[in-house]
């Protein structure tokens, strides 16, 4: 969440017209990762232009400031928790460096994958576009993260024979040298299951054993295994347990291995567990789970996550727990004081993808952060805007998602067109700083800028949800614009206001 504000002022076209404004190299890559799904089409951006334009970017600031773009990968990893972008991003700035001969791209692979499927997935990306000519410190990076992340635990869940690289595939490939001799005897039955090798399991291989204990079972016993100690022992998940049963999730099969499931996995089966009708008691240990600050801290995972858990569970009894989480989620939002104007953008083209499954749209993840950073500011102005506009009322001791519920059936997603101008135009009255959550793609309708009716002396914080290539507002002094929605976004508001300028978040 840095300030993009540099010197020079290049006008051009957004794509409904109104006046775009270039960004510098750096400015646009960071808009550009924190949203982009690899792969995936925008409202006004092919996948294959996207990615092209992430690709040329990448290659652009991984030689131009190698110790800035080592930085950003690791934290575009562990802080904003995007996976196929940081991959990508390692993977072409490693390319680009070693072409200009410049050191230190072992590590910046290394720091991308943080999952143990993740060494099979860079060595995938980089098989498929640049064939298998691997350079020494890709090859190196994605070994290095091979020993940290594979354990016994990571091949049952990730070695799948469904991936085109596997344990082995990366053992073979990259050469690994392992930490102790238990990994090597790992490393050695990874090639073995990748080669069909029917070598026994090591002695040393404990939970590798149990698991094929009962994988031995017949099917009409299975169904009865559901203590979950013999289920953790075993290194069970909830996706592997569905089908070693080889028939539906019951009640029983979920209790049994509920207590060894991780936090991601609870949040996105709460539907499940209703369907199944998992027990009160049980439910209660998973509330509990939901809600404890250690573990919503752990798992990073983001707030838009808690509002796709809460519209897909029918039950109530996750209403609470969920909405605790999200605050605890959202941490890092700002106090603020004075008068805040928070202006959503509900425009058609905010109606598209937020999160790859589809399960949220880009006004979702706007109008959560929006009605969050109302709950924390002192006077705050909440107003949808497309078309037209219209303010949102506060209610005093409602809920995030209580809120987001509101907004959603009482008509405040308007689905027409994107009129920032007029709405900043028509809502700026005197307030301390103005919020824009937004795509950029303003329509032109003769006003210099979208921004033009706030003083230069009030900062205006634009969040671009989409990264398009060219913004609504010029990058001059005292306007600032960010990219994603990270639980930690928000924090950079104070540190502007008391005077730091290159602010960036790693």
């Amino acid at each position: 969440m840095a300030k993009f504000n540099v010197k020079q002022r290049q006008t051009l076209v957004t794509a409904e017209g109104a006046p775009g404004f270039a960004r510098a190299p750096r400015s646009e890559l960071f808009l550009l990762a924190v949203s982009n799904l690899v792969g995936e089409d925008t409202f006004y951006e092919g996948a294959a232009d996207r990615d092209a334009r992430f690709r040329e970017l990448v290659r652009t600031v991984a030689v131009a400031d190698p110790e800035w773009f080592a930085r950003f990968v690791r934290w575009l990893r562990l802080g904003a928790n995007l996976r196929s972008a940081s991959v990508v991003a390692a993977l072409e700035g490693a390319r680009a460096q070693v072409s200009e001969g410049i050191p230190g791209s072992r590590a910046v692979v290394d720091s991308a994958l943080q999952r143990a499927d993740e060494p099979g997935e860079a060595l995938a990306y980089w098989l498929g576009r640049h064939g298998r000519s691997l350079p020494k410190p890709v090859k190196r990076g994605v070994a290095d993260a091979a020993v940290r992340l594979y354990h016994e635990r990571s091949l049952l869940k990730y070695d799948s024979e469904a991936a085109s690289v596997r344990f082995g595939d990366v053992v073979d490939l990259t050469h690994p040298v392992a930490k102790d001799e238990r990994q090597g005897e790992l490393f050695r039955h990874a090639l073995d299951r990748r080669h069909k090798r029917d070598n026994p399991v090591p002695a040393s291989l404990s939970l590798l054993a149990a698991r094929a204990e009962l994988m031995a079972l017949p099917v009409e016993q299975r169904r009865d295994t559901t203590d979950p100690e013999v289920l953790r022992a075993a290194g069970m998940t909830w996706e592997a347990l569905a089908g070693w049963r080889q028939t539906a999730m019951d009640a029983a099969a979920w209790e049994g291995v509920i207590p060894s499931m991780g936090y991601f996995a609870l949040l996105r089966n709460l539907r499940n567990f209703d369907a199944a009708g998992v027990s009160d008691a049980v439910a209660e240990q998973v509330a509990a789970r939901l809600c404890d600050p250690d573990e919503v801290a752990k798992s990073r995972v983001l707030p838009m996550r808690f509002l796709s858990s809460y519209n897909a569970a029918p039950s109530l009894r996750w209403a609470y727990p969920l909405e605790k989480a999200l605050q605890l989620a959202l941490a890092n939002v700002p106090a603020l004081d004075g008068r805040t104007l928070i202006l959503i953008d509900t425009s058609g083209s905010m109606n598209s993808d937020f999160s790859r499954d589809g399960s949220l749209r880009c006004w979702d993840a706007a109008t959560v952060f929006g009605l969050a950073l109302a709950a924390r500011a002192k006077k705050p102005a909440v107003v949808s805007f497309s078309t037209t506009s219209k303010v949102f009322p506060s209610r005093r001791g409602e809920s995030v998602l209580a809120g987001v519920r509101r907004f959603r059936e009482d008509g405040y997603f308007l689905n027409a067109g994107t009129q920032t101008a007029q709405a900043v135009w028509k809502h700026y009255d005197g307030h301390t700083r103005v919020v824009v959550l937004t795509d950029e793609q303003a329509h032109w309708h003769g006003q210099e800028d979208v921004v033009a009716a706030v003083p230069r002396e009030v900062p205006v914080y634009t969040w671009n949800l989409a990264g398009y290539r060219l913004g609504h507002t010029a990058p001059e002094d005292n306007r600032y614009t960010f990219g994603g929605l990270s639980d930690s976004a928000f924090s950079m508001i104070p540190l502007i206001e008391a005077g730091s300028r290159e602010v960036w978040p790693f």
